[in-house]
């Protein structure tokens, strides 16, 4: 996973970095946002659809191993997971293609809203200034796309088994006969979404969602489906507020099998970078500018994990 070529990119990643470590206080050894997490292991298997629609190796092998991470809001570890200020969750997905003579892995990474705060990395990290400094209100007054995020609903899930999520940026899916199919991904619940209430959420305790985890795999694996909204010609690539009207075909790519948790958490936790940029044959990055900046963040705040 390389840094982005481009220098200004790379200083807008950084800034964005060192923003969220004022807004939410540096935590060596965690992430800047999302620190709170879970790791755990899986199997994906694929659907007749997806090997239709892309060439990538996750989409064709009959199963790939999986490492999934749910997690919270904010870089404050010890945020409760009755706290508002938790949503939206994260759910990002490893698919292990290859362990040797090297590793070879790509990423999907989503959150529990069908948004982001800006268009591109400078709207970003305004966005975070304007949080760090106090002054949001303001931005948000002259900002729609910030406010459209921000007053979106982000209810509590009943579990993160329990939850929708959503990609971010538009990728390219490409068949082995070289047909290009633009997407956005969606991963939906099998038992259904159900969320909390504020008089629920007092009866909870403040590690409900991560303590259910080992609960609900008891019962069985956690499972989702993959699924790709796909784009029709005239619908906006490479602009991630740029919403594709409901009404466009969702596909099912595959089904996501949560079976265990992760050993050696803190270590695995500490290690793992995830990468919003696909960076495997049959799924290509769209144009959308946003993908290089979260990428950048990714690799900076990670190297600063490790280093911890």
């Amino acid at each position: 996973m390389p840094l982005p070529s481009d220098e200004k990119v790379v200083e807008t990643s950084s800034a964005i970095v060192s923003t969220l470590h004022g807004i939410f206080g540096p935590h060596p050894g965690f992430r800047p946002a999302h620190a709170k997490g879970v790791l755990l292991n899986g199997t994906f298997t694929p659907t007749e659809e997806a090997k239709t629609l892309s060439k990538a190796p996750h989409f064709n092998n009959a199963s790939t191993p999986i490492i999934a991470r749910f997690s919270s809001s904010t870089g404050i570890l010890e945020l409760p997971d009755t706290d508002p200020n938790g949503n939206p969750r994260g759910f990002a997905i490893r698919f292990v293609l290859a362990e040797t003579p090297r590793r070879v892995h790509t990423d999907i990474v989503t959150h529990s809203v069908d948004g982001f705060p800006g268009s591109n990395g400078q709207d970003a990290l305004e966005f975070f200034t304007a949080l760090k400094g106090g002054s949001i209100a303001d931005y948000l007054g002259s900002h729609p796309k910030a406010l459209a995020f921000v007053q979106a609903p982000k209810p509590t899930p009943a579990s993160f088994g329990k939850e929708k999520y959503f990609g971010v940026n538009a990728f390219k899916l490409v068949a082995a006969s070289g047909k290009a199919t633009f997407i956005r991904y969606r991963i939906v619940p099998e038992a259904g979404e159900q969320y909390l209430d504020e008089a629920a959420l007092k009866e909870k305790s403040p590690s409900f969602l991560y303590d259910g985890v080992p609960e609900l795999l008891k019962a069985g694996p956690i499972v989702f489906k993959l699924k790709a909204q796909i784009a029709e010609d005239g619908d906006v690539t490479d602009d991630n507020t740029a919403k594709w009207p409901e009404e466009r075909q969702v596909v099912e790519l595959g089904t996501v099998k949560l079976e265990t948790v992760a050993d050696d958490q803190a270590a695995q936790q500490k290690r793992i970078i995830f990468d919003p940029i696909p960076r495997v044959e049959g799924i290509e990055p769209s144009a959308d500018p946003l993908l290089e900046v979260r990428a950048g963040i990714y690799l900076l705040s990670g190297r600063e994990r490790r280093a911890a």
